[in-house]
């Protein structure tokens, strides 16, 4: 092949390379435009919820909980809810909507408090057992046997040893809970810094939320890093496929709370149990009672 030859060859093939790297280029900005464009829509927050709007909704999921209520009386079946995060993240907000209009006989709440002497000689998550449900049981943990793998860790109360310990076989213990017939959901909701330094304040300075300010609050202030580290080991060892663990954005309260509630209602396969229609009876009549003249002490009607 002649020079001249060799040299339009390699001209053209210079050509297409560069025509081929400018739609490359221009790929590229395309699919980080929308990229950037999807993220831009992902993080931008929307209006706030009007309270009406909230309580319309709240409501219509109400009535899927006590349906939930009623198709767990009626099957046996037992179902456990984790509720995690960083303190002031607005776990008590969640459960507190959730049990709103359910039976306490049914939905039970469990917060335990600082373990005992005796607990703290126990297995560790032995004190745990004996709350999970049995049939026609939802139990609700504010808090769970993951103490161990965040504020305990955190704050140097366990040994690292036994924090890694219990990483590598809570697994093995939710699979044998999972494989007894409990459904168990694992909730972690996620706030940012901003939001919570936001909230303890409001608990700083509103006196009807100062009881849920403690001292453990202005350490997990201050230690935000290192409850990330954590909560990352945490998702690292137990996010497993038997028992995963899901986040709820919880910056937003109100759609958080809606978000969540939804999500554990399309986890359980409940069905609305039928029932017969009720008719109030007729009451009774007097048969010759008459209202007693006692002295009732009745309450000032000051409103």
């Amino acid at each position: 092949m002649g020079k001249k030859k060799q040299a339009k060859e390699l001209k053209k093939q210079e050509k297409k390379e560069r025509k081929l790297q400018k739609q490359a280029e221009e790929a590229r900005a395309t699919r980080a435009a929308e990229l950037g464009a999807f993220a831009a829509a992902a993080v931008e927050p929307k209006p706030k919820m009007k309270r009406k709007e909230f309580d319309e909704e709240m409501e219509k999921l109400q009535i899927e909980l006590v349906k939930l209520q009623e198709w767990v009386k009626h099957t046996g079946a037992k179902v456990c809810v984790i509720f995690e995060g960083r303190d002031a993240a607005g776990k008590g907000g969640i459960i507190k909507r959730i049990t709103e209009r359910t039976s306490p006989r049914v939905f039970r709440v469990v917060a335990l408090p600082s373990p005992t002497e005796r607990e703290k000689s126990q297995m560790y998550i032995q004190r745990y057992l004996p709350h999970l449900p049995a049939a026609g049981e939802v139990v609700l943990f504010d808090r769970s046997w993951y103490n161990r793998a965040g504020v305990e860790r955190v704050m140097g109360f366990t040994p690292m040893e036994q924090v890694e310990k219990f990483l590598t076989q809570t697994p093995l213990v939710e699979r044998a809970i999972v494989d007894s017939g409990i459904i168990l959901i694992k909730y972690w909701l996620e706030v940012s810094m901003e939001n919570q330094t936001k909230r303890f304040e409001e608990r700083i300075n509103d006196y009807r939320k100062i009881w849920k300010l403690s001292p453990m609050d202005m350490e997990a202030h201050r230690r935000w890093y290192d409850y990330s580290r954590a909560r990352d080991a945490m998702f690292e060892a137990t996010d497993t496929p038997e028992s995963p663990w899901y986040v709820v954005d919880s910056n937003d309260q109100r759609r958080g709370r809606l978000n969540c509630i939804t999500h554990m209602l399309s986890l359980i396969p409940y069905y609305q149990v039928p029932h017969e229609k009720v008719e109030l009876p007729e009451r009774n009549g007097p048969d010759g009672y008459v209202e007693t003249n006692h002295p009732f002490r009745h309450v000032p009607q000051k409103f």
